[in-house]
């Protein structure tokens, strides 16, 4: 009779495995997250030609790791760089991407197809950023659309190892979904592991220490634009926190000043409807975030800020 008891519990045991095995990986697609590989040069970067589907959201990457669609021969390409804000992370659906909308919205505009190439990674800075563009080239690109924060000022490069050491940062699938929810999600938070905190592993920015060398990406970039001749726009996203005391930090300043001082146009979403909804932590945006970047970057379009794209030529800024 006992050992019957104990047979049942088993079989129940097991299957109430199986059962959650089974809803996680194909409810929540645990076993589908974003693989990332280490770079020599800028670090790490999700790898190659990936299409997930994770926690209800696609996600796709193209032969080149960005974060769209292949490149098409025939349009004209504007190169969108930054960091997990503009990735959108496995949490923000393809198609609700700001890149996605703004090329359907400024290729309608333009009457020719236009593509927002999206080349970002989480905790990626502009130094990350201009090395996968030396790396890789412009692809004969019109534009440049550089997105930053206020923490990106010093936020360099260390090349410190992150492929599966960080939990946000595997090379590979987890074998069990049931195992994936507990190494993953479950345990850090009952450790709160220093490493695995939610305020440095779910926003990102502190992976990387301060260091006294203003980011070196900002000026490369300023440079390259210049002697290339493509364009550059910077786009510096504000914090939870900066919207909430209506102005940039000290750091974000040091960026704006930059920017001033070398003629480089940019955009501070502080002065548009940004609000608190668009927030899904202090740096990161939910959906409503992203169109909110959508409606900025567009503006300066619809102004005809940048009619050179009719013809497909380049010019000085």
């Amino acid at each position: 009779m006992k050992n019957k008891k104990h047979l049942k519990f088993t079989l129940f045991g097991l299957l109430f495995l199986i059962v959650t095995e089974l809803a996680l990986r194909f409810f929540f697609g645990f076993c589908d997250t974003v693989l990332m590989q280490e770079s020599s040069q800028y670090e790490y970067i999700p790898q190659p030609d990936q299409s997930r589907h994770r926690f209800g959201r696609n996600i796709a990457y193209n032969s080149l790791s960005m974060r769209s669609e292949e490149l098409d021969s025939s349009a004209v390409k504007i190169l969108c760089f930054g960091d997990s804000v503009i990735n959108g992370g496995v949490l923000t659906d393809q198609d609700s991407l700001a890149t996605t909308i703004l090329e359907t919205k400024v290729s309608y505009l333009y009457d020719k197809k236009i593509q927002f190439l999206n080349i970002s990674a989480g905790s990626w800075g502009p130094d990350n950023c201009f090395a996968y563009l030396q790396e890789h080239g412009n692809f004969g690109a019109q534009l440049m659309l550089l997105f930053v924060s206020s923490h990106d000022a010093y936020d360099n490069m260390n090349f410190e190892k992150v492929i599966d050491v960080h939990r946000s940062f595997p090379s590979h699938q987890y074998s069990f979904a049931v195992y994936e929810l507990w190494d993953r999600y479950l345990l850090p938070r009952l450790v709160k592991s220093q490493n695995d905190s939610a305020s440095t592993d779910e926003l990102g920015i502190n992976k990387k220490k301060k260091e006294d060398l203003f980011n070196p990406g900002f000026k490369k970039f300023i440079a390259y634009s210049k002697q290339q001749n493509i364009p550059l726009m910077v786009y510096l996203h504000a914090e939870n926190t900066e919207l909430q005391e209506g102005r940039y930090n000290e750091q974000g300043q040091e960026i704006i000043a930059l920017l001033k001082s070398n003629n480089i146009p940019y955009l501070t979403d502080l002065n548009s409807d940004l609000d608190a909804s668009d927030f899904r932590d202090q740096i990161h945006l939910n959906e409503k975030g992203q169109k909110n970047i959508v409606t900025n970057v567009y503006d300066v379009f619809k102004a005809k800020k940048f009619d050179f794209l009719l013809d497909g030529k380049n010019v000085s800024q």
